[in-house]
Order: structure tokens, then sequence, then C-alpha cells
């Protein structure tokens, strides 16, 4: 997996010209048009813009790429609900854009494109059933997780008032995902539970390496601070505050045994020779046989 994400890497690198600017522009006024469309002339006028299995086998091959601009919604009712995703979905990919270039967010959209038909082209053959698909949403929603994954603190204002961090919206985002793959299982509707799936693999592709090296930072941090090696400075001050506090001074001489609480105005020092920590007033630091051991 890592190789096939150094590849998307190197591809987009070595063909910085390849993909369509502003891609997420023309998806969503292709969206709204279609959408005006249906409000207008009804569903049967756009009826012909989706996936649909056996009308392909036909010849109408268009409906492979115009697919992509069903809304998922068709009724007056649903215009605020629209308006609101496509804008998301808008802002989301032109952030990605800016911060991978064309090239690789139009392969990133694309392969997730591609993805979905594979999974509607086999499912029609090895079910066959006529296979229906309107639309990119679970594509679309994968960006969030991309997204997320840049800009895990960056806030967000859920129902416009509440403010909530990306990273923790990315987890509502993946218990939808789960639900919806477990809902179509129960229904046995393989086709819409393949669907998120094949959308987050197409973000595990993009996005294994950076995966990969946060589990193994995590991990290797994990095994730091269970190291009897690591020293834990918090707690090792509280253990020598209670210390301090059972023997009643901080300080002690190793020659003469005076001590900071009987003598405040002496100081004291460690000496750097020592094996060990070993304390030695000012009389004696440098007057003293070293420990060894």
């Amino acid at each position: 997996m890592r190789k096939l994400s150094a590849a998307v890497d190197r591809f987009a690198y070595n063909h910085p010209r390849f993909g369509i600017p502003n891609l997420m522009k023309f998806i969503v006024i292709g969206s709204v048009i279609v959408y005006l469309l249906a409000i207008f002339a009804g569903y049967g006028a756009v009826s012909f813009l989706s996936f649909r299995w056996s009308y392909i086998t036909q010849g109408e091959i268009w409906r492979l790429i115009t697919f992509i601009f069903m809304p998922g919604y068709y009724t007056t009712g649903d215009v605020l609900w629209l308006a609101l995703f496509l804008y998301f979905y808008y802002m989301i990919g032109n952030v990605l854009e800016r911060e991978w270039g064309t090239a690789k967010f139009t392969l990133y959209y694309l392969s997730g494109v591609v993805l979905t038909l594979i999974v509607g082209i086999v499912t029609a053959l090895v079910s066959g059933y006529d296979v229906i698909i309107e639309g990119t949403s679970y594509v679309n929603l994968s960006m969030f997780f991309a997204f997320a994954m840049l800009y895990p603190d960056t806030q967000f204002l859920l129902f416009f008032f509440i403010p909530v961090k990306v990273k923790w919206l990315a987890w509502i985002d993946a218990a939808f995902f789960a639900l919806s793959v477990l809902s179509s299982l129960m229904r046995l509707d393989f086709l819409n539970a393949l669907l998120p799936v094949v959308a987050l693999l197409n973000f595990f592709v993009f996005f294994w390496t950076n995966i990969a090296d946060e589990i193994d930072y995590r991990r290797g941090r994990a095994r730091h601070q269970t190291s009897h090696q690591t020293i834990h400075f918090k707690s090792a001050v509280r253990q020598q505050r209670k210390k301090e506090a059972e023997r009643g001074y901080r300080h002690k001489c190793e020659v003469c045994g005076r001590t900071d609480a009987d003598y405040p105005d002496l100081e004291f020092r460690y000496c750097s020779r020592c094996a060990g920590y070993h304390c030695f007033c000012q009389d004696h630091i440098f007057n003293h046989e070293h420990f060894t051991e």
C-alpha cells in the first residue's frame, strides 16, 4: 500500500499538467443544472444521466460519466440540504486542490469515480440485476477524511453555532460510513455496502504513508513512555518532593552531613565526576574522594 501511495505522489509530481483545474466548480455547476431540470421538468428529464447497467449495455455509454452530476435531491424541499452539501464539497475540494495541486486532486476524485464504476459493473455482472447509481456521494464524503487528515484542528460550526474541530466531525463521518455498510448488509444490498468501502479504499491509498507514519510514531511514543529508561519528569518531581518532606531537607553533603535545612545559607553542588548523583557542600565540592559506583 505504501508503494501505491508513493506511486500516486510520483505520478502527480511528474505530470503537473494532468487534471482539470477547479474540478469541483464544474461538478457543483453540473449538479445544480441537473437539480433545476428535475424541479422544472420532472425526474424523468434527468434520469437518462444516471448509471444504469441495462441501458449502458444498450449503448448509452455517456451514463458512465454523467452519473457524477446526479445530486441525489430532486424536490424543492431538498434545496437547503443540496445547497449546504454542494457548498461544503466545493470548499473542501478547493482546499485539497490548493494543498495537493490539480494533478493529485483530480487523480483522487477520478480514482474514486473509477472504483465506483467497477463496483457497479461487477455487481451487475455477478448478481444479474439492473444496477443503478446516482451521484458520487461517498467519494465526496471521503474528501472530508482527506481534509481532516490535513487540517485536523480546523473548526467548523455544527448546526451553525457549535464550534467543533474537524477531527471530531471526521469520526462522525466514519460512524456514518460504518452505519451505511451495516444497514446495507442487513438488507443484503451489497452494492450500497461496497460503495462506502471503495471510497474509503481510495482514501487509504492516498493517505497510507501519513497513516502508517502516524501509527509508527504512536507506537514508538508508547514504547518510550513505558520504557524503564524513560524519566517521567512530573512523576519524578512529585517523588522528590515527597522524599524531601519526609527527610526534612533537600540537599545533604556526602562528607560532613550538613543539610540545607540546618544551614540555609550554605551552597550545595553535585559532582559531575562522581558516579551517580552525589551532593556536596561548598567546602567539600572540590575536596572529596570521588564515588566510582
